[in-house]
């Protein structure tokens, strides 16, 4: 066996590993991924010492700007979530649509809580806010809910700040800019698909009446994964229903487009290019990490200090924010890490010769590899982080313009969002807010998430055809 083939041979042996590990072993992703790299280095024959520094190496260079961003994203997502963003996005939209079109604006309303909230908590607190509403006129829960899932599901694979995205554009060292601008181009069809109309077809199909605790006065919106301190006296509260006590809706809007509209800025200003202030000052702005600082800081103000918060609340809510953005950043560094091990071993040249010669475009490789891992372990982080590691040496060895590196960005996350079943800790929280047996939530939930990957996978493919 030439070494080409054993390279070959070895990435697919070390996905295997990484499966395993997860799967069977239940190892914690990031050490995973690491054990994964450091077998995959040695079985290459790259020499201990020299992989060890290329490890740490790789890992300084992964997280550079990554972790800041996650970092900042976490800290502006969970002011919104303790202040009710998302709740006062639910409700203004809800009341403001009909009873025809509110599914439509529950789709909206989704895609624009899950850039800053995580999906977890964005339905735990969304959800049951939807009991009542389905009491009310008598349809299935799936009718709103589904909806409002595919707005969260695309948006929190698709978009940016959101840390799966962000991860992928990291490894993928994309233009964080147009992955947002593709990120929004193939997310409106995949919500309106996967979202209202597959929502009122599969409403037809199954009646799922809101939970028993949600007739006891349980679950009505008040879900909090924050501090247990007494919300009535915190400036910065748990998600609650009461909308008196919920920031307004244009200020919630705002602040959710501020990081978006400040990286499209910066966007347009490296595509002007030249040395003039306003062009140096366009790509200051809109440099992720200062979009994100930007953001954070203004956050803090509107949500915190506006509403009473001390030092020590925002101190505390930073630190809450803190502890799960750390997982994120420690797994996509080893999926940096990975990715260059995978550089160095010729990996990239290799594939990128025979997928020439197969004329597979990268876009299908990017989504087919982060669809298989999505499959298997479940994880649709570790299945994006999976997915831009291997894409990454392959879109250097290809010489993938910018446009096409965010593209396959999006063609990740397509394979990444789908396909959601049993191994996934989203398909268990859908049975259980919504109260549905195992089969239906297969019919249900399984199937909207698929369509929000196939669908937003099929316009990438379209878009392909006019970017080179």
């Amino acid at each position: 066996m030439n070494h080409e083939t054993w390279v070959v041979t070895a990435a697919l042996l070390a996905i295997g590993a990484l499966l395993v590990l997860i799967i069977r072993f239940k190892v914690q992703e990031f050490l995973a991924l690491l054990i994964t790299t450091l077998l995959f280095g040695l079985a290459v024959g790259t020499k201990p010492n020299e992989l060890m520094e290329l490890v740490v190496a790789a890992m300084g260079d992964s997280l550079g700007q990554l972790a800041l961003v996650i970092a900042l994203g976490a800290i502006f997502g969970t002011v919104l979530q303790r202040a009710g963003a998302a709740e006062r996005i639910a409700l203004t939209l809800v009341d403001n649509f009909s009873d025809r079109t509110v599914s439509w604006g529950l789709g909206l309303a989704g895609f624009l809580v899950a850039t800053s909230v995580y999906i977890d908590v964005a339905i735990v607190v969304l959800v049951p806010m939807l009991y009542g509403v389905a009491q009310r006129t008598g349809k299935s829960l799936l009718h709103y809910g589904i909806p409002l899932c595919a707005g969260l599901s695309c948006a929190y694979t698709f978009m940016p700040p959101a840390p799966g995205p962000l991860a992928t554009a990291g490894i993928m060292n994309a233009d964080i800019g147009l992955v947002i601008l593709f990120g929004v181009i193939c997310g409106i069809p995949a919500v309106s698909i996967a979202g209202p109309l597959f929502g009122r077809y599969i409403a037809k199909k199954i009646m799922v009446v809101p939970p028993v605790m949600a007739v006891a006065g349980v679950g009505g919106g008040s879900a909090s994964t924050g501090s247990a301190d007494n919300g009535a006296e915190q400036p910065i509260t748990p998600g609650t229903s009461d909308p008196d006590t919920l920031p307004s809706f244009a200020a919630v809007v705002a602040t959710l487009l501020m990081p978006l509209v400040l990286i499209l800025v910066g966007t347009v200003g490296r595509t002007i290019g030249g040395d003039s202030t306003a062009v140096a000052l366009l790509t200051f702005l809109g440099h992720p990490v200062m979009a994100l600082l930007i953001t954070c800081l203004f956050s803090l103000w509107m949500f915190g200090v506006r509403r009473g918060a001390g030092a020590a609340d925002l101190q505390r809510l930073a630190s809450d924010a803190l502890g799960p953005a750390g997982m994120i950043i420690l797994v996509t560094g080893a999926g940096g890490v990975f990715g260059d091990v995978l550089v160095s071993s010729g990996l990239g040249d290799t594939l990128s010769a025979a997928m020439k010669d197969a004329n597979v475009p990268l876009v299908v490789f990017g989504f087919l590899v982060a669809a298989v891992m999505r499959i298997s372990q479940g994880s649709g982080l570790v299945a994006m982080v999976t997915g831009a590691t291997f894409s990454a040496p392959l879109a250097e060895s290809l010489g993938a313009s910018d446009a096409t590196v965010a593209l396959t960005c999006i063609a990740i996350a397509c394979g990444g969002a789908g396909f959601s079943h049993v191994n996934d800790s989203g398909f268990w929280m859908a049975n259980r807010y919504f109260g549905m047996s195992v089969a239906d939530t297969l019919r249900s939930w399984t199937v909207m998430k698929s369509l929000v990957g196939l669908t937003g996978f099929c316009v990438v493919l379209v878009l392909s055809t006019f970017i080179s």
